[in-house]
């Protein structure tokens, strides 16, 4: 045991403080069982933890982990750390029972720490400017200025490319987030960068500018860390929830609503709104509010459907007679109380009182958002429609009350597959999916670009109180 040499009191109580800290890192945390807490550390990304437009936290690994704790009975308390160095400090100081960082399982072997189950893989993606010449393989990138991120576990596969390509260099950079590496290659400092899919995905509608060239290895399992000696009744109760969350789909519905959507949009898709938006929606805009407080439904989300619909173009009119920045049928209009589906603030406010009984429609058991985005595929397809494929999910052993499940069953209303299943018939089911899923898209741009509106706040800045009839 090394020796503390001490000049006096001051230097007995300096030692002192520090073998007590130095015993209280050294402590085991106790095990989630025997007190009923589980204490996971976090890193903030798309994929693993960050706090949504509402205030509250999300992300594909947080409802994961919320679930599993959930399916323990036992509370979550969180620990966020900007970088995953600092993560694995609160595993080796027994802090934390897991680590949650979309961690590769690579990387938590090589911290000789215990990885728990596989919950999802991604590929590893060479990136670059799309206004480039494409790099086709790594023989392209030596001579160009790549980058990665510290702790991403790239660099071992870089590494073991070098010997193929001995001129092949790249930087390494610490506590930095995907989305800083993306702007980072966007504004010219990188040629390419080295990025997991699950971090570049939801990024893409952000970067039109930065395309896939290729990928390198094979795809990196995704797990979470345990620290040495972590109990075996937790690593058990790991393996048996993720066991039981793939053949349930809950690992699949926490998926999609993160990443189901993400790669509907092409680079002119996302080229467009951000040009429109600038060029249309600023006088749209207190129509979409007034429509949010007469609603309840935000208006980033109307104003998406208003997109998708028409590119807010007020006098769009398609050649089955729908028309209108909502594109509303003469029949849904005079539902809605509308008079004139030219008018933007008619039309708006007629679409958003839709969509509501839409939603209201469904059954109540139906929770956030699967609701808004069946309610979404049923303003396209109509209610009727909507049912049968909730029918169909329901006769392929999936969920009538899931979206990842209905979204599958959509296309067959086009087949026939499921006749007996179907009251309405025939529909283009493959195209409501569509619908909803570019909504799903908009919406996710919008709401980082466009501030929510509270109408307690925002009193004044939108015409309310008035009824949707003639503007």
């Amino acid at each position: 045991m090394p020796t503390i040499k001490t000049g006096g009191p001051i230097g007995k109580l300096a030692a002192l403080v520090l073998v007590l800290a130095l015993a209280a890192c050294s402590r085991s945390l106790p095990p989630p069982e025997a007190t009923g807490e589980l204490r996971v550390g976090a890193r903030n990304s798309p994929a693993t933890y960050y706090i949504a437009h509402n205030g509250e936290a999300a992300g594909f690994e947080h409802d994961l982990m919320m679930a599993f704790s959930r399916s323990q009975n036992w509370s979550l308390s969180w620990t966020e750390k900007t970088r995953p160095e600092a993560l694995f400090e609160l595993l080796d100081t027994h802090q934390v029972h897991l680590a949650a960082a979309a961690l590769p399982l690579a990387v938590v072997k090589d911290r000789h720490l215990i990885a728990g189950p596989v919950l999802f893989e991604t590929p590893v993606h060479i990136v670059y400017r799309a206004s480039d010449r494409a790099p086709r393989s790594m023989a392209d990138l030596p001579g160009k200025r790549l980058a990665l991120i510290i702790g991403s576990g790239h660099t071992p596969m870089l590494m073991r490319l070098k010997r193929k390509h001995p001129k092949l260099a790249w930087s390494a950079l610490d506590n930095v987030w995907p989305e800083e590496l993306l702007a980072q290659l966007q504004a010219g400092k990188y040629d390419a960068v080295v990025i997991n899919g699950m971090d570049f995905d939801p990024m893409r509608n952000f970067y039109p500018e930065l395309a896939v060239a290729f990928d390198i290895g094979d795809t990196q399992k995704i797990v979470w860390a345990l620290p040495t000696h972590s109990s075996q009744a937790l690593r058990n109760a790991l393996a048996r929830f993720v066991e039981q969350a793939r053949k349930d789909g809950t690992i699949k519905r926490i998926y999609e609503r993160y990443f189901g959507h993400i790669k509907r949009l092409d680079s002119t898709d996302i080229v467009g709104i951000l040009q429109r938006r600038r060029q249309r929606l600023p006088e749209l805009r207190q129509h979409f509010q007034e429509a949010q407080t007469l609603t309840g439904i935000d208006w980033r989300l109307l104003a998406a459907i208003g997109y998708q619909e028409s590119q807010w173009n007020p006098f769009a009119t398609s050649p089955t007679g729908v028309r209108g920045l909502m594109m509303l049928t003469g029949e849904t209009a005079d539902r809605m109380g509308i008079t004139d589906r030219l008018n933007a603030r008619q039309s708006i406010l007629g679409g958003a009182r839709y969509l509501l009984k839409l939603k209201t429609a469904l059954p109540g058991r139906i929770s956030e958002p699967d609701r808004t985005w069946l309610a979404l595929a049923a303003y396209n397809q109509g209610q009727g429609h909507m049912e049968d494929a909730r029918r169909i999910a329901q006769a392929r052993n999936g969920s009538p009350d899931s979206w990842a499940d209905v979204k599958e069953a959509l296309p067959h209303l086009s087949r026939g597959t499921y006749a007996s299943a179907m009251k309405y018939g025939y529909a283009r089911g493959a195209e409501a999916l569509h619908f909803a899923e570019n909504i799903r898209n908009y919406y996710d741009i919008l709401l980082r670009l466009e501030p929510e509106y509270n109408p307690l706040i925002n009193l004044g800045d939108s015409e309310e109180g008035r009824a949707v009839g003639p503007g």
